[in-house]
């Protein structure tokens, strides 16, 4: 077989578009605009550290608001237009997999991905068009400065923004309804149990009347364990896009009014508070719900890749109880530098219960690390090798972000690259995609209908670039914070050149593992194979992810 028909029919012919249901192909859909906009997210990544060292180079020509635009969209497109988007398709197919049940509606799955697709593009072309710059997404006052900013262009902005968290919504209520559906294995399960299950509280039960003797409160939990932390995590979902979305309509109610010939006073907003109720919600992005689904995450692919029962399951079901209250007292740790915080929140809320979460992740990491060494000898596969490099990259960013949450160093470290290198860019490029990586391998063959990888070689060569790519820039990166190199600020002195190559080559290499991977995959299913994802399927038992009865994991 040629390579031009290797392209347009996919490997060996065994990607057929036309036998996948309805969930295959919105999970595929989803999945592919995920990717699509993590290459865009790493281009404008490596678009900011080319601009480090070379002002002048395109498309920032040395502009600064076109710079700090970049900078803004950067997290709307890397967070949500990819990671939301990936996280959202895999769960949506994995709750219905794993319950065995059908999901709630693919309909409502379909208007997910558009939704968070539409937002996240929207929110870039106000980036890219008009220049919107605060920094951060709705950081209280930035946001509604028109005579820093177009009021046009915030608008949309949030527009876009708003469109992700009303797509955000629409995921959390399918999960939900599809969890709380009285159907096949959870007919004659009542609400009490699915929500004692779903919290993680039957864990706590069984390992209280362990240590007091008593018979177990179950031997069976309603809800397996990663459904547990899809449930669990899902929480801080809802509350993140509700402060995010409230957010943004407040901004924007002083953005119409300025349109309107209306001044209305920033200051009748009390700054701190506003820093306070923000930062609770948007840390649940990253402390309650990546730390929670990740964790679920590697149980599950523990499980599946040893083919055993989890190490400590009662414990790790109680971690994930127990990290619900952690990851809603946490947020202080953004404001330590903050000198109207109350020195007492900084304290309890940003130094010492920040510091359990090392105890709750480190947790999570030991459970699946012993589960897959009590599974002696095992196959070093895709989904292993990504697994592992997941908890490598969790491993070194967790600890980086620990270090930041003391008072003392926060001093040296706030606001450097630092912050965003060694600690956010480790946690995400290394700790969570790699671990995302390991799901994509595990559902491969469940939403392909088992079609054939194109090449395996392919497949190394991107593991390997993503690992030490990821890794290499987030360090350096870490460096120049170090050396006091400030993030959210442009240099043209080239004090940080030397960090700036160094992280730019390594940037490179997951822009170029991205492309790999990318090609790999479009060589698998074909050309023709990709284009009928966004076809309309036509098999009956469109929401099963696989045949019902072949569910029996």
């Amino acid at each position: 077989m040629s390579f031009t028909s290797d392209l347009m029919n996919g490997a060996d012919n065994r990607f057929d578009h036309t036998s996948l249901n309805a969930l295959q192909k919105v999970t595929l859909r989803a999945v592919v605009m995920a990717f699509l906009f993590y290459g865009l997210a790493a281009l404008e990544g490596m678009i900011m550290r080319a601009a480090a060292v070379i002002p002048n180079i395109p498309p920032v020509h040395g502009q600064p608001e076109h710079y700090f635009s970049i900078m803004t969209v950067h997290p709307i497109v890397g967070l949500f237009g990819s990671t939301y988007q990936l996280v959202f398709a895999a769960f949506l197919f994995l709750v219905p997999y794993l319950t065995k049940k059908p999901l709630y509606s693919v309909k409502l799955a379909n208007a997910v991905w558009l939704l968070i697709t539409i937002g996240t593009a929207t929110a870039w072309i106000a980036a890219f068009v008009w220049n919107y710059a605060p920094l951060y997404t709705l950081y209280w006052p930035l946001p509604a400065d028109t005579q820093q900013f177009q009021a046009i262009g915030g608008i949309i902005f949030i527009t876009g923004v708003a469109l992700i968290m009303v797509g955000t919504f629409g995921f959390i209520y399918n999960i939900y309804a599809t969890i709380f559906a009285k159907v096949g294995i959870h007919q004659n399960k009542t609400m009490k149990e699915l929500l004692i299950s779903g919290f993680g509280i039957d864990g706590m039960l069984n390992l209280w009347n362990k240590l007091t003797g008593k018979a177990p409160y179950t031997k069976e939990p309603a809800l397996s364990l990663p459904v547990v932390a899809i449930f669990r995590g899902t929480v801080d979902t809802f509350l993140d896009a509700l402060i995010i979305l409230g957010a943004g309509v407040l901004v924007l109610i002083y953005l119409f009014a300025d349109l309107g010939g209306m001044s209305l006073d920033v200051k009748s907003i009390d700054a701190l508070l506003y820093k306070n109720w923000f930062w609770w919600g948007l840390d649940l992005v990253a402390d309650g719900l990546v730390l929670i689904y990740v964790a679920g995450a590697w149980y599950l692919l523990a499980t599946i890749i040893t083919g055993q029962k989890l190490f400590m399951e009662n414990v790790a079901r109680a971690a994930l109880m127990l990290e619900l209250l952690v990851s809603w007292m946490v947020w202080s740790h953004h404001l330590l530098a903050d000198q109207g915080q109350p020195e007492m929140m900084k304290l309890i809320s940003g130094e010492m219960v920040t510091a359990f979460e090392l105890l709750t992740q480190g947790l999570a990491l030991f459970i699946t690390l012993v589960t897959l060494w009590k599974a002696r000898p095992l196959k070093m596969t895709n989904e292993l090798k990504y697994l592992l490099g997941g908890l490598i990259g969790f491993g070194l960013a967790v600890p980086a972000g620990i270090i930041q949450a003391d008072m003392a160093m926060n001093r040296v470290l706030h606001n450097t690259q630092w912050i965003i290198g060694a600690h956010v860019h480790i946690a995400i490029i290394v700790g969570l995609y790699m671990t995302l990586y390991s799901v994509v391998y595990v559902l491969w063959p469940l939403v392909t209908n088992n079609a054939k990888l194109w090449s395996q070689k392919l497949a190394n060569a991107h593991f390997w670039l993503h690992l030490i790519g990821g890794i290499g820039m987030g360090a350096f990166m870490g460096m120049a914070g170090l050396e006091g190199m400030l993030r959210r600020h442009m240099y043209f002195n080239g004090e940080f050149d030397i960090y700036m190559i160094l992280a730019g080559l390594f940037g490179f290499m997951v822009l170029l593992a991205w492309v790999i991977f990318l090609f790999n995959i479009i060589m698998s299913v074909g050309l023709k194979g990709l284009i009928g994802i966004f076809l309309p399927s036509h098999r009956k038992e469109a929401s099963y992810g696989i045949e019902p009865s072949s569910q029996n994991f």
